[in-house]
Order: C-alpha cells, then structure tokens, then sequence
C-alpha cells in the first residue's frame, strides 16, 4: 500500500493550495484519511481527518474555517484545500490512512493510521 501526496508549493500569506493524496496498493481502500502536519522543531500534529463513508470531517482549532477536507471514493483520493494560509501553517505534511471508519475522538491520533506518505512543504511567506 502507497500513499502519494502531492501538492505543497511557496505561497503567500492569505493565499490558497491544494493537497491531494491518492492511495494506491493491492485491493486496499481506506476508511478514514487524514493530513497531519510537522513544523521544524514540533512535534507531529493533526490537521484534518475524514470518513469515507458517511464523508464524517474532523478539523484541528487552528484550521478550522480556512482548510477543508473531501473524498473522492471513485479515485481513492483525499484532498486538502487549505484558504487564507498563514506563515504559521509552514509545515511538512503528511497525508495518513486507516482501513478502520474512526470515530471524531480517533481520527486526530496518530496511532490511529497505519499507512503514510512521503510528505509534501507546505511554506507560506509573509
């Protein structure tokens, strides 16, 4: 099983970008995908998570209302549209599934996912 994540670039405070994150892999499809996101010096932390089948969404405070999570089942994607970026968004971020449907209190811990990719930078200047 492989995830690719993709997406991350430079931008501007305020601005906007796109991650996605395909899953691939012998007959795997996840249940709950989820990004989480590490800056230099920080410890690894939960950003967003989503159930693939009822589309449930759970969101850290600092993103909530700017960043939004989605599925495509067909594709076996997950996207990220993160908004009104901030410098403090500057992170590696790693997109994270689980063949488990968690519920909200498990979707923002690690131990929750068993596969991972590689990460992608996020920057955004000021």
């Amino acid at each position: 099983v492989q995830l690719q994540a993709s997406g991350g670039g430079l931008v501007q405070a305020g601005g906007s970008l796109s991650l996605s994150c395909a899953a691939s892999g012998q007959t795997f499809s996840w249940n709950t995908m989820a990004w989480f996101r590490q800056a230099p010096g920080n410890e690894r932390e939960f950003v967003a998570a989503i159930r693939r089948n009822d589309g449930a969404t759970s969101y850290a405070g600092s993103v909530k209302g700017r960043f939004t999570i989605s599925r495509d089942k067909l594709q076996n994607t997950g996207t990220l549209q993160m908004n009104s970026l901030k410098p403090e968004d500057t992170a590696v971020y790693y997109c994270a599934a689980s063949p488990r449907a968690w519920i909200q209190s498990a979707r923002s811990s690690i131990a929750s996912y068993h596969y991972w990719g590689q990460g992608t930078l996020v920057t955004v200047s000021s």
